[in-house]
């Protein structure tokens, strides 16, 4: 029973007993008899009609594509590419041919996982490369010069490497970024040769600070260094003429590849220039 009072010189109180267990059966939060579970259960299956209804299913697709994104880098190890692809063609093939059928949304859904999967394992596939692992001297290097940054003190470019030797490593790189005296970094579509100083990707420099080594991983680059010696210009290719200096103004030239270019290179030592 409550009781409610005022005493001098304090606030008002009030107490009471706490409520029977079964009055709070009708309004609590989750059911307390078995009674009450198969009017949950039928609300429950009411709002899954509503969400299977038509134009309502749709939302759930990139929540599906997603997850599957999620379950990928839960994976204890790479997948391999061909497998999952295969698999993933296989779940759209089957939602395809499903889709009269009343399992149709689950048809799609267990797709959309499998397509999510899928791209997440292709496109870790896309962006490996090698990587350097420890500091390289003396390392000859050959290549096109893809971009090239202008500096207050000193200019970077990229090289895109189609030759590399080194007397204590094997290692093929895909691109380095070097560093060169103001002034003297070569013209992008320039084939170069020179030799560079090279270093691994550089490390966070302390826990949860700006990650280097990341950041140049997926722009395709696996190590980054200086220029040691003189930067020998080759005009074989014509400073990949039409590729880069001329691909606005000749629709032919710009539908050739860089990489045509590169093995031509290696294969003549010495490529007529394309007619334009």
């Amino acid at each position: 029973m409550a009781e409610q009072g005022r005493a001098q010189g304090r606030t008002q109180g009030y107490a009471g007993t706490w409520p029977p267990r079964d009055a709070a059966r009708a309004g609590g939060i989750a059911p307390s008899g078995l009674g009450a579970w198969p009017s949950l259960i039928d609300k429950l299956r009411t709002w899954i009609r509503a969400e299977a209804g038509a134009g309502r299913l749709l939302p759930w697709v990139p929540v599906a594509f997603g997850t599957g994104i999620a379950l990928y880098f839960t994976a204890d190890r790479e997948p391999v590419l061909s497998a999952v692809a295969v698999v993933a063609a296989g779940f759209c093939a089957a939602a395809f041919l499903l889709r009269r059928q009343k399992i149709f949304p689950v048809a799609v859904m267990i797709a959309a996982v499998a397509a999510g999967f899928a791209i997440a394992t292709w496109k870790t596939a896309r962006v490996a490369h090698g990587v350097l692992a420890r500091p390289m001297y003396s390392v000859s290097l050959s290549g096109f010069v893809q971009t090239r940054d202008i500096r207050e003190r000193t200019d970077r470019f990229v090289l895109r490497v189609a030759h590399m030797e080194s007397p204590r490593s094997q290692i093929k790189l895909e691109r380095v970024r070097l560093s060169v005296r103001k002034g003297t970094a070569p013209a992008v579509g320039s084939f170069v040769e020179l030799k560079a100083r090279l270093q691994p990707p550089l490390a966070p420099l302390r826990p949860g600070s700006y990650d280097f080594g990341r950041d140049m991983y997926f722009q395709g680059i696996g190590a980054s260094g200086f220029v040691t010696g003189v930067i020998k210009t080759v005009e074989a290719l014509a400073a990949v003429a039409c590729r880069y200096a001329m691909r606005h103004s000749c629709k032919g030239c710009a539908m050739r590849s860089t990489r045509e270019y590169e093995r031509r290179w290696m294969a003549t030592g010495a490529p007529s220039r394309p007619r334009c």
